[in-house]
């Protein structure tokens, strides 16, 4: 596996390692997201051997992000106290040094949530998740239809490229494909399945998964091993799954199933 220079950012056995070392830490990720999925992704995180804590009140969410070890910001479904408590975790985050995940949900083409994405880069995200559309947005342009990607994560690669290099993070795009950058170095995960397209919340959990693994592992192997995680125990789940009711059950039970030796022998990066 290489980038687009002909070296190897990171490598499945990392990917195997940094799942080992989630289960041993078991990092507390404070999550702020939206009402539909905030149930599934504390189940992925447990599954997946994290410990969730769904802090959202603005008086608290500030102090609880500088005692997580990982937070997610996710711009879902951005009420007036949402705002407030995005606003103060990230700030909160950057001043403790608590790794953060920003996932820029229907951004570019939403105002509010658009204006407050924006606001809160200034506190260092350490990885911005979102899909190709999203992020196109977060950068300046007009987002997708809703939160639905219109663009495929290869054609905004440049962008996310440009954003990690502004930011000094990790871009995260999300997609058949999975493309995953620092601004230097570029991880594409290969695994995944459509049907995970019909089950709310898949990429917004992941978005946490990336926070937890954020806690034990450098970003750009972060990211990856999340998206290696997550889309690897779709390919398992899918098997014998009836439909996208039962594809949700058996990918929580893969989640936690999943050994890191495993992982690193399904992973496919290039």
């Amino acid at each position: 596996m290489s980038n687009d220079h002909g070296r190897t950012p990171v490598e499945t056995t990392e990917v195997g390692a940094a799942l080992a070392a989630l289960r041993q830490t078991g990092p507390l990720v404070g999550c702020i997201t939206n009402i539909v999925v905030a149930q599934w992704t504390a189940n992925v995180l447990l599954a997946s051997g994290a410990a969730p804590a769904m802090v959202d009140h603005p008086d608290e969410s500030g102090v609880f992000a500088s005692v997580a070890q990982g937070l997610l910001v996710n711009t879902g479904t951005p009420y007036p106290d949402t705002i407030r408590a995005m606003v103060a975790a990230a700030r909160g985050a950057h001043q403790s040094g608590t790794p953060w995940v920003l996932d820029p949900v229907a951004v570019g083409v939403l105002p509010a949530r658009t204006g407050v994405a924006r606001e809160v880069l200034q506190y260092g995200p350490t990885i911005i998740r979102g899909n190709a559309s999203e992020i196109h947005g977060l950068a300046g342009g007009s987002g997708g239809r809703g939160v639905d990607s219109t663009s495929a994560p290869e054609e905004v690669l440049d962008t996310a490229r440009e954003l990690a290099q502004r930011h000094g993070c990790v871009v995260a795009v999300s997609g058949a494909v999975d493309h995953i950058t620092d601004g230097r170095q570029t991880v594409r995960v290969h695994n995944g399945h459509p049907v995970m397209t019909r089950v709310t919340g898949v990429g917004c959990a992941l978005g946490a998964l990336m926070a937890g693994f954020a806690a034990v592992t450098e970003p750009l192997a972060a990211a990856t091993a999340a998206t290696a995680l997550m889309t690897v125990a779709a390919d398992r789940a899918v098997v014998g799954s009836a439909g996208p009711g039962t594809f949700a059950v058996a990918l929580i039970d893969e989640l936690a199933a999943i050994t890191p030796e495993e992982l690193a022998g399904a992973v496919e990066l290039s």
